[in-house]
């Protein structure tokens, strides 16, 4: 039985802080119509220029996946588009009215809800499909990243993470059907290490970041006085390490949560192919340039 294409049935918004940029914006979902795919429109600029949400238009991925077109750019892209593909919704239009999507609580969860809140409709048109018809690998062994694709009749991820840190450790996390993106991956939340966010400080680079969408490894002995310090830049009364190795700003919702959403950056960065996909995912180490190199290597290889 073909699997028809689907939108939602009213606009709903989104609004909150970008990560990076610290703006405050507003996101909206609007219905589309069949075969429109996933549009990006910034409604703070005159002409309302449109980006797709397409692996071409792909022009940075540090710190996380950002599209530009004519000097025009939207940046943390990653979240709503995993929300969209784990929802089976193929037709949207986002306006944005800022540079940067609001990073919410670091994982997919609100988009998914204001999705779900707006409606899922079911289009008068068969889903178009990328279907994997041969295996295709990328790997970096000097960074001991891999990720391949090989057929399969459905979608499917294994991701596994070992950064080579004990309070970390060893991670895989799988999702076996789109069905279960909503509760087992759409909550997950990014996390990054102590020293990761000692330089996104130093450097002024998480304007609009608090403790309460990222988790936070602590992967070295920190003194009280360090802690006394991040308190103070995140506007706590105190914060300490638990005994798990991570700052006592948030509960995970599940032991292998990191892994877990590496798993849904995987689904919001190859989103950018344009058509679900019909095919088995295998990542080592995934992060968003080797997800969006290897996003180029399928589209070239398939020739889509």
């Amino acid at each position: 039985m073909t699997e028809p294409q689907k939108t939602i049935h009213q606009s709903i918004s989104v609004e909150g802080n970008g990560l990076h940029t610290g703006q405050t914006g507003t996101l909206i979902f609007h219905p589309a119509p069949v075969n429109h795919g996933i549009k990006f429109r910034r409604t703070d600029l005159a002409s309302k220029p449109i980006i797709d949400a397409n692996i071409d238009f792909v022009v940075s991925t540090a710190r996380g996946t950002t599209l530009g077109k004519n000097e025009v750019s939207i940046s943390t892209i990653e979240h709503v588009l995993a929300a969209l593909t784990g929802l089976g919704i193929d037709n949207v239009l986002i306006d944005l009215d800022v540079e940067e999507i609001p990073i919410m609580d670091g994982s997919s969860q609100h988009f998914v809800q204001a999705l779900l809140k707006a409606g899922i409709k079911v289009q008068d048109a068969p889903k178009n499909y990328l279907v994997i018809t041969e295996t295709i690998i990328h790997e970096i062994p000097s960074k001991m990243i891999k990720i391949m694709i090989e057929p399969a009749d459905s979608f499917s991820v294994t991701v596994e993470i070992d950064y080579e840190t004990q309070v970390l450790g060893k991670q895989t996390a799988q999702l076996n059907h789109l069905a279960e993106f909503e509760k087992e991956i759409a909550p997950c939340r990014t996390f990054v290490f102590l020293h990761e966010l000692e330089f996104l400080l130093q450097n002024n680079l998480i304007k609009g970041g608090d403790l309460s969408n990222a988790i936070v490894f602590i992967n070295r002995q920190v003194n009280q006085q360090e802690l006394d310090r991040l308190a103070k830049v995140f506007n706590k009364p105190t914060v300490k390490v638990k005994e798990n190795g991570i700052l006592n700003n948030l509960q995970l919702h599940f032991e292998n949560e990191p892994a877990r959403h590496k798993l849904l950056d995987v689904i919001g960065d190859l989103t950018l192919l344009g058509k679900p996909i019909k095919g088995k995912i295998t990542a080592f180490r995934p992060g968003h340039q080797t997800n969006t190199e290897f996003a180029r290597i399928i589209k070239h290889t398939l020739k889509v």
